[in-house]
């Protein structure tokens, strides 16, 4: 029996989507399901395929 899989992050998405901290481009990590602002240096998570675009919910990257 298999495990069923999250929802995949449609990449077209990108092209609409913008860090809402810059206005800038987002990068997509797919290993770790987040959303990158170089600009904000911060990542928003991907949760069952829907970007969380909330600051309140970004991670600051290292």
């Amino acid at each position: 029996m298999t495990e069923p899989q999250a929802p995949v992050f449609d990449r077209r998405m990108l092209e609409a989507l913008v860090c809402p901290l810059t206005q800038t481009v987002l990068e997509y990590d797919s290993q770790a399901q987040e959303l990158i602002s170089r600009a904000a240096n911060v990542a928003f998570p991907i949760r069952n395929g829907i970007p969380v675009m909330l600051v309140d919910e970004a991670r600051e990257l290292d």
